[in-house]
């Protein structure tokens, strides 16, 4: 999770979300360089006398400058579309968890089990036990293997809202009447926190949302202790 005052992204926990941290780097050293390039070239210019006459009417300078654009756009956009299809693509999941967002809660179904399915809403300031986190502690946390592809079936029942856990890349809409789709592996256990992302309402801050990872044998006690 996040911590006071920080500026960077939080610690990568899933593949997608390591691809991400890399286009961002990959994009961010592009336009530094292009900032820097741009900045010398006006700093050139407001501190010299020294004009080209030519230049103003020069075709190869012309051709360097559209081409040049169209490589580096190119060079961000490949990168780009193959992350994308990674985030869209999911092969086989292990475990379909379905995610309902209401105002101002979430509803868990373990669609691969009978009757496993229940409400997770935060836990009052009042109620908070040493060590846990105001404003994003759950009473029912969402407990998943680790290590294995999870798909999350995430929709709302009344206005719109946004399932979003930083640290795995996830950020997908909870829209009425529709069902999107997103997939999720941790490459390590821990606990994930996360947030609504949507403005859905008054207490839009209070939805807090907690996932589990466990290794593959304590996610089966979990589950077999919750039937």
């Amino acid at each position: 999770m996040a911590y006071p005052f920080q500026t960077g992204f939080q610690d990568a926990s899933s593949p997608i979300m390591e691809e991400l941290m890399h286009f961002h780097d990959h994009t961010l050293m592009i336009v530094f360089l292009i900032s820097t390039l741009v900045l010398y070239i006006i700093a050139l210019m407001l501190s010299t006398k020294l004009t080209h006459t030519s230049t103003m009417d020069a075709q190869e300078v012309e051709t360097i400058w559209t081409i040049l654009p169209a490589i580096i756009l190119i060079l961000i956009a490949l990168p780009s579309l193959r992350i994308l299809y990674m985030m869209d693509e999911i092969n086989n999941p292990s475990l379909t968890v379905k995610t309902m967002g209401h105002q101002w809660y979430w509803s868990y179904e373990y669609t691969d089990y009978e009757d496993l399915n229940f409400d997770s809403y935060m836990v009052p300031t009042s109620d908070l036990k040493p060590g846990e986190l105001r404003l994003l502690e759950v009473d029912n946390r969402v407990v998943l293997p680790m290590e294995l592809p999870v798909r999350m079936l995430i929709s709302s029942e009344d206005v719109l809202h946004s399932w979003a856990v930083p640290s795995l890349g996830l950020k997908t809409d909870a829209i009425p009447g529709r069902l999107n789709q997103a997939t999720l592996m941790s490459t390590r256990p821990g606990l994930f926190y996360g947030q609504c992302s949507e403005i859905c309402g008054s207490n839009h801050s209070f939805m807090p949302i907690v996932l589990e990872l466990v290794p593959l044998k304590h996610f089966e006690a979990w589950s077999s202790s919750m039937l």
